[in-house]
C-alpha cells in the first residue's frame, strides 16, 4: 500500500470526493490516473481529458509510486535458496 500523505501534490478531506486523495486544486481522485493507465491511456491523454489536473502532478504522483514501491521492495524479506 502506497502512503500517498507524503506526496506534496496530493491532498484529502473527508467532506470531499469521499475522502479519497485527489490531486491538489481538482476533484480529481489519484486512482483516476491509474486506471486510465492500466486501460491503455498515456499520461498526455489523462491530462487532455482531465485539464484540471498538470502534467507535473501526475508526473510528481508516478515517481512517488514509484519510490514507495521500491522502498516496499528492499525491505521484502528474500526468500533463501534451498539446495
Amino acid at each position: 500500500m502506497i502512503d500517498w500523505s507524503t506526496c506534496a501534490v496530493l491532498e484529502r478531506d473527508p467532506e470531499r470526493v469521499s475522502g479519497a486523495w485527489v490531486f491538489c486544486g481538482t476533484r480529481v481522485p489519484v486512482a483516476a490516473l491509474f486506471e486510465n493507465l492500466e486501460d491503455g491511456a498515456q499520461v498526455g491523454e489523462f491530462i487532455d481529458w482531465l485539464p484540471d489536473v498538470t502534467l507535473e502532478q501526475a508526473r510528481a504522483v508516478l515517481e512517488h509510486a514509484a519510490h514507495s514501491l521500491e522502498a516496499a521492495e528492499s525491505h521484502r524479506p528474500r526468500a533463501l535458496a534451498l539446495d
